[in-house]
């Protein structure tokens, strides 16, 4: 067992995840969309939740390399592809949007909704289009039983932070006020940025040095 491999991977997925994830900014619409809920009940959801976002994220996980030789993409294109995607989540944290009508008419319909944990609370608002594809981008990394289970404990992890943030959400919002969170979001998305534009760069080299690639460049040359 290659220890410092094993929580080198449990760390990687912790660090890549969260900043997708990010509690925090989820914090105030959970409690905008569990409004009238009593503590109990808004507790129970969202730890309904976070079991949900574990089970879709881990079966992502082991789904992911079916799903990969199915549609015959390559790990470079799904590096690549996902650092897209995270950069443009990103962004979208970084300069949000002004919220739309339809935006708000979403909201609203969550609100009125009886249990809210697996839509949209765990889908798409914990486990959305970025972390899916981080996690299928993480088979890549897995080549052992051990490999899987550590980037499992990396989930279950987040989950578990994911937790504790949304069930203090409304001590955290009163005591960070809008302009904290405003902030903590900004930096959030600085950070998920990064790993976007990281995932693009490894995925750029994984294609410039893949030598069926090399030797198709060395062909087409010396013709």
């Amino acid at each position: 067992m290659n220890t410092p491999h094993f929580w080198q991977l449990i760390l990687g997925t912790v660090v890549a995840l969260l900043p997708v994830i990010n509690p925090v900014a989820s914090a105030p619409v959970v409690l905008t969309i569990t409004e009238g809920d009593t503590e109990a009940r808004r507790i129970q959801q969202v730890k309904m939740g976070c079991c949900y976002m574990v089970v879709i994220l881990v079966s992502c996980l082991f789904c992911g390399g079916f799903i990969i030789r199915f549609f015959g993409i390559s790990i470079p294109g799904i590096r690549i592809a996902g650092g897209v995607l995270v950069s443009g989540i990103a962004l979208s944290m970084l300069a949000p949007p002004r919220e739309e009508a339809g935006e708000r008419r979403r909201r609203e319909e969550a609100r009125a909704k009886r249990d809210i944990s697996l839509t949209p609370l765990a889908m798409p608002m914990l486990s959305g289009p970025g972390s899916i594809a981080l996690t299928i981008g993480f088979t890549s990394l897995a080549e052992h039983w051990l490999d899987y289970a550590a980037i499992i404990l990396g989930i279950v992890i987040v989950a578990v932070i994911s937790y504790v943030t949304l069930r203090l959400s409304g001590r955290m919002v009163r005591l960070v006020g809008a302009n904290g969170m405003n902030a903590l979001t900004k930096f959030m998305g600085f950070l998920l940025l990064c790993i976007g534009v990281q995932f693009i760069v490894n995925g750029v080299i994984n294609i410039a040095t893949d030598p069926t690639v090399l030797q198709s460049i060395r062909s087409s040359l010396t013709r």
